[in-house]
């Protein structure tokens, strides 16, 4: 597993005591000097749901799983306020061909229906026309 050195910085800040994991209380310690609450038994409990070896610590391999998760969702987010501004102005969840050439013609970039329904062919992976919300995730990868 490649791990990137900012990774390795932010487990380091937590991990106070330098043995390469990150306890509870490191947990908690740090959290709490940046603001934040966390109860003792919630930093085990939330170490334990993360904690992939059974260690009672989050090793940088978990440390990282936990980054990428949550790059994952914001990464689902974006894509999430994309799909709202082409989907349809009926608010019915898809985008339709109409739908997607408004918006790229707001983008500056002229297509025919046509095109665009060639476009959505591409991608719409069960025929009905429209492109749903899982349909557009895969356009966009």
């Amino acid at each position: 597993m490649r791990v990137s050195a900012e990774f390795e910085r932010v487990l380091k800040y937590f991990d106070e005591d330098g043995d390469g994991k990150i306890s509870p209380s490191e947990l908690r310690n740090r959290l709490c000097m940046m603001g934040g609450e966390l109860l003792f038994k919630d930093a085990e409990k939330l170490i334990e749901e993360l904690d992939s070896d059974g260690d009672g610590f989050l090793s940088l391999e978990d440390f990282v799983k936990i980054m990428e998760a949550a790059g994952e969702d914001e990464k689902l987010k974006d894509l999430a306020e994309a799909f709202e501004m082409y989907h349809d102005t009926e608010m019915l969840g898809f985008i339709t061909p109409k739908s997607l050439q408004r918006m790229l013609n707001r983008l500056g970039e002229s297509k025919s229906m046509e095109q665009c329904r060639a476009m959505i062919g591409h991608f719409d992976l069960n025929g009905g026309g429209v492109l749903s919300f899982d349909e557009f995730g895969v356009m966009m990868q």
